[in-house]
């Protein structure tokens, strides 16, 4: 969900026939949220527990790693997205954190010998099993240093010979990961050059709708000019370190996440309001996969309409182990976080996570122990060609530092499979999110390649 905000915007901006806005005065603003101190809060990179050192192993030539084996059947017909697992009623934080305190290290790191790289993805099929239960106790698994996985293809054979099943991406038609070879499933990452500037804090792969079972990040090419480090943490830590009167406030409470600011003049009158309100929800609403409620005003800044997600714990038992983890996208989209460390995103696609029961964003006391809680588990991982990082999306959260220069990572979606089949439901991929997931691909390739957002 890390761009759904702009994605949006987008959306509305191109398709909404049905309301027109009053001229003059009284026209519809795209404007800076002004700031809630007399200064901007300072911005400064954020922290990381454990940050692996860089190996210079070499990639391929672009054209050699997106070839992709055209003997094996086309995938784009994938399944959707399953929808989200929630099992979050009558846990017990303080046990939780402490049976979340036992858990491994995330994540297990699985490195190639030479063996293993004559082996090819004939090692996958051998240690299927091995890789599927490190992933169930770890939350994730780093392979590095295989060879196998610098092409497209290699990817491939990588995921089907674990056995795992592509979907869609939770928010397909976002428009901010088109696919980088859609015969493989296989997504493009957060590459963009307009967005090389803006760190993605810690989020699981869903919306309080749809949630991808599992993720295989593939890396074909480092950050040409520096950074780019691709983040993990475990769920389950978070869970063990965080505060737990705060754990338990937050529990209680339930969050709501606003997905997308739409700032028009306040002196506008009600009647045209509830006009924008209502061409919004009616336009924009149904193109996303998601349960949004159309607010004025939630965060404070006065004509302000915010397009709110329904209220979810941040606390979910994990469908396979039953074990409480956290679970939510706070540490990415609460805007005090975001104020505060390097941001990419134009003000309409800023973020903020609410208290659910009085519509109040997250105080900043709160929000900084969510940062120290989450970032003191983050591995920031030193990805190079052919390193994967297979991820448990209930399990483990992810992210990505800001870069320089080029760089190519990529994305598997996978469903439920196993003993889990019927968790997946019987839809396949909805064709008709495809003109709107290229149109706004092709908006946020105009954007300035080092757009950084001054907004505070």
């Amino acid at each position: 969900m890390k761009f759904t905000s702009l994605a949006i915007f987008l959306s509305f901006s191109g398709g909404v026939g049905a309301f027109v806005a009053p001229k003059s005065s009284s026209t519809v603003a795209f404007t800076s949220l002004s700031a809630t101190t007399v200064e901007p809060p300072t911005r400064v990179a954020p922290d990381a527990g454990h940050e692996p050192e860089w190996e210079d192993r070499p990639g391929l030539p672009e054209e050699e790693f997106m070839a992709s084996d055209m003997s094996k059947p086309d995938r784009s017909g994938m399944w959707e997205c399953p929808l989200t697992k929630w099992d979050s009623e009558g846990i017990d934080v303080v046990k939780a954190q402490k049976e979340a305190a036992k858990m491994p290290h995330c994540p297990l790191e699985m490195r190639a010998t030479d063996a293993d790289n004559k082996l090819g993805a004939d090692y996958f099929s051998k240690n299927k099993d091995k890789i599927r239960d490190g992933l169930l106790k770890h939350g994730a698994v780093w392979f590095r240093g295989f060879d196998l996985m610098k092409s497209v293809k290699g990817h491939r054979a990588m995921y089907e010979s674990l056995g795992l099943d592509p979907c869609l991406d939770p928010l397909h038609s976002s428009g901010l990961r088109k696919f980088a070879s859609e015969r493989d499933a296989l997504y493009e990452e957060v590459n963009k050059p307009s967005l090389r500037g803006h760190y993605i804090g810690l989020h699981c792969e869903s919306t309080a709708k749809r949630t991808a079972a599992y993720a295989a990040f593939v890396c074909f090419q480092r950050a040409t000019e520096g950074g780019g480090r691709f983040l993990v943490a475990d769920g389950a830590a978070i869970l063990a370190e965080m505060d737990t009167k705060l754990l338990q406030k937050l529990y209680d409470r339930q969050i709501r996440i606003s997905v997308s600011n739409l700032d028009i003049p306040p002196t506008l009158p009600n009647l045209a309001k509830e006009g924008i309100k209502a061409a919004v929800d009616a336009a924009v609403a149904p193109k996303f996969d998601m349960d949004l409620e159309m607010i004025y005003e939630a965060d404070g800044k006065p004509g302000r309409l915010q397009a709110v997600e329904t209220a979810e714990s941040p606390i979910n038992r994990h469908p396979v182990t039953g074990m409480p983890v956290w679970f939510n996208n706070a540490h990415n989209h609460a805007r005090k976080l975001r104020d505060r460390r390097p941001c990419g995103v134009p003000e309409v696609g800023m973020t903020e996570v609410f208290y659910a029961d009085t519509m109040e964003p997250l105080s900043l006391e709160d929000c900084q122990e969510i940062k120290r809680a989450s970032e003191k588990h983050i591995t920031a991982l030193s990805m190079e060609p052919g390193d994967v990082l297979l991820v448990d999306n209930y399990r483990a959260l992810h992210g990505r530092d800001v870069f320089q220069g080029d760089r190519f990572h990529a994305v598997s979606w996978f469903t439920w499979d196993g003993d889990q089949t019927e968790w997946r439901g019987d839809e396949r991929r909805i064709i008709e999110k495809n003109a709107l997931n290229q149109a706004i691909n092709k908006m946020m390739d105009w954007l300035p390649k080092d757009f950084e957002s001054n907004q505070s």
